[in-house]
């Protein structure tokens, strides 16, 4: 078996991988112990992150045409790269964060929605918080508003409330006086 026939499979693994990605970030992994790089493929997995070490040739192959050919110029050394099709800065995250405890990964760049970013704008989007955080924060922002609208309505509510008990124990005081002269009044047609 020729020697294509046996890169050919790894290249069409890694095209298959990359296709529909939304971001691939490489990084150069050495200096990782066994444990360090199970947490972090374990952590990775979680995020819905594709992580895997590839021959730089292989992956230079794969990126011949796409978008992550301008990753090209980062492919030497040791590399792996972690890719997403659902979160964008999902593993920039994850090994940015990673990277804070394990101080021998680092992050070479990546493309991101067909973006090359360096390793500093890397560690920079790194710092986005995930689309879930960011809805919520969304979602709390809009509701505040509201939320802080019924909250006055109740307290005018509430003290409307306090104040038409007082009305009410008021008004019966006031009827007795009156009913006496509606009484009068009503007797003395009588009385003629």
């Amino acid at each position: 078996m020729a020697k294509v026939e046996l890169k050919q499979p790894v290249v069409q693994e890694i095209s298959d991988k990359i296709k529909d990605a939304q971001a691939l970030v490489l990084v150069d992994h050495r200096g990782l112990t066994v444990a360090q790089d199970t947490e972090l493929r374990k952590k990775l997995r979680e995020e819905g992150v594709s992580y895997k070490v590839y021959k730089n040739t292989m992956m230079n192959f794969a990126f011949k045409g796409t978008d992550y050919e301008q990753l090209a110029d980062l492919l030497n050394g040791p590399s792996a790269m972690a890719v997403s099709t659902t979160d964008p800065a999902a593993p920039a995250r994850v090994l940015y964060e990673f990277a804070k405890k394990a101080k021998a990964l680092e992050i070479k760049g990546g493309v991101i929605e067909g973006k090359f970013y360096d390793a500093q704008a890397m560690t920079e989007i790194a710092t986005i918080p995930s689309r879930e955080v960011l809805l919520s924060r969304l979602l709390g922002s809009m509701q505040s508003p509201i939320t802080n609208f019924a909250r006055v309505i109740k307290q005018i509510a509430e003290k409307d409330g306090e104040a038409a008990p007082a009305e009410e124990a008021a008004a019966p005081a006031e009827a007795p006086a009156e009913a006496p002269a509606a009484e009068a009044a009503a007797e003395a047609p009588a009385a003629e």
